[in-house]
């Protein structure tokens, strides 16, 4: 069994404090504070006081790294080479209707490569955490991204354009779901890009694919899944998927396979509108 470092420890640690405070929000759901801050896009006190926590608990630890935070922004810090890229409260809306599927996401970058993630599933008391080289673990269990290698025997997470997206994003998200649908066992959504991922680390999921998402939502994903012997893609092809959001993730299997059937419907060169 492996161990985190001492770095990868103290994010657990992190996670797991904010958590707690989320868990004890997720008890009083109705009587939060709930502002918008766009199209479906809510954010509560719960998520103020979640990364408040991680902040407060990961500067105390490494006072120098630098953040990336969905809600406090970048913070620079004097390590240049480091930085922690956070996000307290992954699946908000799941979160605020009382769906029990919600998580704490938090990576590290050190000199412009993903090396630590941790997603803490609240709700099941699960962490998932990973390191470079060190493997992808559930608590104390060895992950591995499932072995099937039939598209029409795997099951596939993504995540839906919501309100407030152009409609174009709609029209493409109904070609993709057209192409996928029969071409494998079963879609799922499950609102929460960072355990959408920790999933296929964990077998959970046979791959993944979303378009448009910010480096908080992935960057502790992606390490889970390639440190579980997984591949984790830009969907177009281009090099950095943390720039451009736009995700495919599975077996060297699946991953193909899922990138043949959006090629059918038009899923590349659009990222930047959907």
């Amino acid at each position: 069994m492996s161990k985190p470092s001492p770095v990868g420890t103290v994010m657990i640690a992190a996670a797991r404090a904010a958590g707690r405070s989320l868990a004890r929000d997720f008890g009083e759901v109705e009587n939060l504070q709930v502002s918008r801050k766009g199209p479906a896009d809510f954010v509560s006190n719960a998520d103020h006081r979640a990364e408040e926590i991680i902040y407060t608990s990961l500067m105390k630890a490494r006072p120098g790294y630098g953040f990336v935070m969905e809600e406090r922004g970048i913070v620079e810090g004097t390590d240049k080479s480091n930085k922690f890229i956070v996000d307290p409260l992954d699946g908000t809306l799941n979160f605020l209707h009382g769906q029990p599927h919600y998580a704490v996401s938090i990576g590290l970058e050190r000199d412009g490569q993903l090396l630590t993630g941790v997603v803490f599933d609240v709700a099941k008391n699960e962490i998932f955490w990973a390191e470079t080289g060190r493997g992808a673990w559930l608590e104390q269990r060895k992950l591995r991204v499932a072995v099937r290698k039939k598209l029409n025997e795997a099951t596939i997470a993504t995540g839906t354009p919501w309100h407030g997206k152009p409609e174009e994003a709609h029209t493409q998200f109904a070609r993709e779901m057209l192409a996928m649908t029969p071409a494998c066992a079963g879609i799922r959504r499950y609102g929460s890009a960072a355990l959408d991922l920790a999933w296929v680390a964990a077998g959970r999921f046979d791959g993944f694919w979303e378009h448009g998402l910010k480096p908080w939502d992935i960057a502790a994903g992606i390490v889970l899944v390639r440190e579980a012997g997984g591949m984790v893609e830009e969907l177009s092809g281009a090099d950095n998927v943390m720039k451009t959001g736009s995700i495919l993730a599975g077996n060297e299997d699946i991953v193909p396979a899922v990138r043949e059937q959006l090629r059918h419907a038009g899923a590349f060169g659009r990222q930047a509108k959907v």
